[in-house]
């Protein structure tokens, strides 16, 4: 697979001017360099795509913990009772 770089010059009152025109170049590959009085002051360039961070386990190691170890037990008779009469 071949990467053709196509490479395009403006002066900067076309970029300011045509800037919407400049991005859809850049989408389609093309790199943009913005001239003032015939002098390249800045190159317009497609990104590369963003790395999706990959989720390391265990960070959280030693940083979070459960202070009830019984959070997950069912609720007694009483405490649900208390619940549905918003007591609890």
């Amino acid at each position: 697979m071949y990467n053709i770089v196509m490479e395009k010059t403006v002066s900067s009152a076309y970029a300011r001017s045509n800037f919407a025109d400049i991005l859809r170049a850049v989408e389609d590959g093309e790199t943009v360099t913005i001239t003032r009085h015939n002098k390249p002051i800045a190159t317009v360039s497609p990104s590369k795509p963003a790395e999706k961070p990959v989720p390391k386990f265990g960070t959280l190691k030693g940083k979070a913990w459960i202070i009830d170890p019984h959070w997950a037990d069912p609720m007694t008779e009483e405490e649900v009772d208390a619940f549905l009469d918003g007591r609890y």
